[in-house]
């Protein structure tokens, strides 16, 4: 797992100024998901941007493009997020590791003398076992980087190029295939599987895959659509989209002790959350496509701003 970044680079800077208006000399930038500078310090985001300017430079090529916007994974989650895991997560973790082995020491000691302890003992443990794999989790997705050392970028979606919206237009097959061809450190190459629902091998094929990914440490996946172009999918309200994600990493979103409330999770509605996602995602088309047919700013901007507003609406975003 990692952060998510939006990476909009240029051929050079006078097409960055060009087509974005950008007059500061750059070829490019890497947004967070809520559009903030992916990183703060001028001179490593240069160095990203510039590494991938030359990934991404054949890419360019091949579409005739000058410029690119690309959805992105970059990793380690820790690059980014350094500071929410540690006063999030890490407190938790640390919490827990000092305060329930005591309490486990305490009833042991009391059961020993003959009182009855033993349910709330054995639930202590389960909870000092949760938090343990608790911890596990969020490490998996954490490691020391200095700069862009041990800094990977996946992209897993292009976004938009010179005169085209490849998001609304394009299905998702078509975007894998066109990023395996980037060959650079930089890049992490996004591993997929192509499953036929019909099929009861290749159902089975994609369950035991996801298993052993989930059973290995790994995040999840996420199943996409794959013959309708996101247009298609919009305009019929399916979800482009459902992480599918495994037991331990969801302790991470949940908690750790979110295998003991499995029932109250299971009945939760989601029907709003859905709605909101299919509304915001045919907006983000929409602003696409606009921008790439050289609609006026304000009109990109009217799908912009709806989407902010959809996202002021008060939904649990655990879900």
């Amino acid at each position: 797992m990692g952060s998510r970044a939006i990476a909009i680079l240029a051929r050079d800077a006078a097409t960055a100024a060009e087509r974005f208006g950008v007059t500061d000399g750059s070829s490019g930038i890497v947004y967070t998901r809520t559009g903030r500078r992916f990183f703060d310090d001028p001179a490593t985001m240069s160095e990203l941007v510039a590494r991938l300017r030359t990934a991404c430079r054949p890419l360019m090529d091949d579409l005739g493009s000058s410029w690119l916007a690309l959805d992105c994974e970059l990793l380690p989650w820790s690059a980014k997020a350094g500071e929410l895991i540690r006063s999030q997560y890490a407190s938790v973790g640390a919490a827990a590791g000092a305060a329930l082995p005591d309490a486990i020491t305490a009833l042991e000691r009391a059961a020993a003398r003959g009182m009855d302890v033993a349910d709330l003992l054995a639930h202590t443990r389960t909870r000092a076992d949760n938090a343990r794999r608790f911890r596990e989790s969020y490490a998996r997705y954490c490691w020391p980087v200095t700069g862009l050392d041990g800094v990977r970028l996946a992209p897993f979606h292009i976004l938009a190029c010179d005169g085209r919206a490849t998001a609304v237009t394009e299905p998702h097959s078509w975007h894998l295939a066109k990023l395996a061809a980037l060959e650079d450190p930089l890049i992490a190459a996004t591993r997929h599987r192509f499953v036929d629902l019909t099929s009861d091998e290749s159902r089975d094929a994609a369950t035991t895959w996801w298993s052993q990914l989930t059973d290995a440490g790994g995040e999840g996946m996420v199943v996409k659509p794959l013959g309708p172009t996101p247009a298609d999918l919009a305009h019929r309200r399916i979800q482009p989209g459902i992480k599918v994600r495994g037991r331990e990493y969801l302790r991470i979103i949940y908690g750790p002790d979110y295998t003991e409330n499995l029932d109250v999770l299971r009945d939760r509605s989601l029907g709003r959350k859905r709605s909101m996602a299919l509304r915001e995602h045919a907006l983000g088309l929409e602003a696409l496509t606009r921008f790439t047919e050289g609609d006026p700013l304000w009109r990109v901007h009217e799908t912009v701003f709806a989407v902010l507003a959809l996202e002021s609406e008060p939904v649990d975003p655990r879900l």
